[in-house]
């Protein structure tokens, strides 16, 4: 069969492709923008990758007609005031072309929406499921909370909390009820899914076996790391400061703290176990997802992650905008250096930031992450999804990849800090040589003088980089 996977660079999406080729399928797969897919050469064969924007109707005509099923995996997480009328335009171009091919079965995942009064973002969910549902095809809709596995932000923001907080004074809304599930479980519902004919048409709710407060789900994670932890819950903590207080002790972006916190008032319970019993799939315990999670990212086999999703930037870019480096109007700081051997200035090259941090003067780039998050950037806390691979799309610390190719001995990087301008950072190999080049456009008089406020700086930083690097 023929299927369309949209959102194919997305959180759920990288994880669905490997198992929809797994069951003989051909895929295709949607994304927004090309260069920011990279899929495993070993899945090239079954797959079919296309450039389309749901809500730009005329890149629709790329979607081959002979489709015999697709899944719906775009969400908007973001705080933009117009995302709801931006999602309903983007499931209404959707419907209209999908009802002109020959598809049979849609599935949509969405979240938990048992409660009379929603979030924003829950309400979204609700109305892109409506809209969805007019069309011609079978349709299927499955609703999740709390997604935990590896590189979820639910999971991510959990993991922070409890590693970096021996003592949390949290908010009130850590004693709302919820029921997790494992990402594992829902490839597994997502997959089993499609076209039996006992889903057509409905939707079902879809978690784990426990409901929990998210207090003992922290408390769960604390005890799943052999960590003591206190919390203590404080009913003046407003939706602003919880907002704040996710973002500065946190890894996520201050528009996905205030989407999430906004959600976690809300009550996301499954109705019913119906499609367990439909599917024959009993999904896994909290605490079985948790060592689940905590052995994969032990083993960094990560295979997508929320924070190499643009989201996680301040930016909503395609990186083909911002692929050539421009020459007119910037400030430029290009050093050379002989390398002493190739292959380890490369490997250190694609293992730069995170954990590994940035080899010279670390306390100046934190100093930098910390000063970013202060002015609502995103700071250092990103770190990467895998400690030595990297490819076109991913988020390092406050940088995004825009190209890299080890072969060719090639990695760019642009900046997502908060910058009077526009900045990218280069590393080439050439014959022996190491060329790093730092490149700032300024915007207008203040970008000027940032840029010679931080020559004295760069001189530090760079020199002792290349230094470290080269040798």
């Amino acid at each position: 069969m023929k299927i369309l996977l949209t959102g194919a660079t997305g959180y759920i999406g990288k994880r669905m492709l490997p198992e929809l080729v797994k069951m003989g399928h051909q895929i295709v797969c949607c994304v927004r923008d090309i260069q920011r897919f990279t899929p495993p050469k070993e899945l090239k064969d079954n797959i079919e990758i296309i450039e389309v924007d749901f809500l730009k109707t005329k890149t629709l005509s790329k979607i081959p007609l002979d489709i015999d099923g697709a899944y719906y995996l775009m969400h908007s997480m973001s705080n933009e005031k117009n995302y709801e009328d931006l999602e309903i335009n983007s499931a209404k171009n959707f419907r209209n072309f999908i009802d002109k091919t020959n598809v049979k079965h849609v599935i949509y995942l969405s979240g938990i929406i048992n409660e009379d009064k929603l979030s924003k973002h829950l309400n979204s969910r609700k109305a892109v499921e409506i809209e969805l549902s007019k069309g011609k095809y079978q349709f299927t809709t499955l609703r999740a909370g709390i997604i935990i596995g590896s590189g979820s932000a639910s999971f991510e923001i959990i993991r922070d909390l409890v590693e970096k907080l021996p003592v949390m004074i949290t908010p009130k809304w850590l004693e709302t009820k919820c029921q997790p599930i494992a990402v594992s479980d829902v490839i597994l519902f997502l997959t089993k899914t499609l076209f039996n004919p006992s889903t057509f048409n409905k939707n079902f709710d879809i978690g784990c076996p426990d409901i929990l407060s998210y207090k003992s789900m922290l408390l769960g994670y604390a005890k799943a790391r052999g960590m003591k932890r206190k919390i203590f819950i404080v009913p003046i903590m407003t939706p602003r400061l919880s907002s704040y207080w996710l973002y500065f002790v946190t890894s996520t972006s201050y528009k996905l703290a205030v989407a999430l916190v906004n959600s976690m008032k809300i009550e996301v319970i499954c109705r019913n176990k119906d499609l367990n019993e439909i599917l024959g799939i009993n999904p896994i315990t909290y605490n079985a997802s948790l060592a689940n999670t905590l052995k994969t990212i032990k083993n960094d086999v990560i295979i997508s992650s929320w924070k190499d999703s643009l989201i996680s930037g301040r930016l909503n870019i395609n990186l083909a905008d911002f692929s050539e480096v421009p020459t007119h109007g910037c400030f430029v700081d290009k050093r050379r250096k002989k390398t002493t051997s190739i292959d380890q200035s490369l490997n250190k090259i694609w293992a730069i930031g995170g954990n590994n941090g940035w080899y010279y003067a670390s306390w100046l780039w934190r100093i930098r992450g910390f000063i970013d998050k202060l002015s609502g950037g995103v700071g250092l806390r990103r770190g990467r999804t895998h400690p030595t691979l990297l490819n076109a799309g991913d988020a390092i610390d406050f940088w995004r990849v825009l190209y890299a190719n080890k072969k060719e001995g090639r990695l760019l990087l642009f900046a997502e800090m908060k910058l009077p301008g526009d900045a990218w950072l280069e590393f080439k190999i050439n014959n022996d040589q190491l060329i790093q080049t730092a490149t700032f456009r300024p915007k207008g008089i203040w970008g000027r003088v940032y840029w010679y406020s931080v020559v004295p700086l760069h001189g530090i930083i760079f020199k002792g980089m290349i230094n470290k690097i080269a040798h």
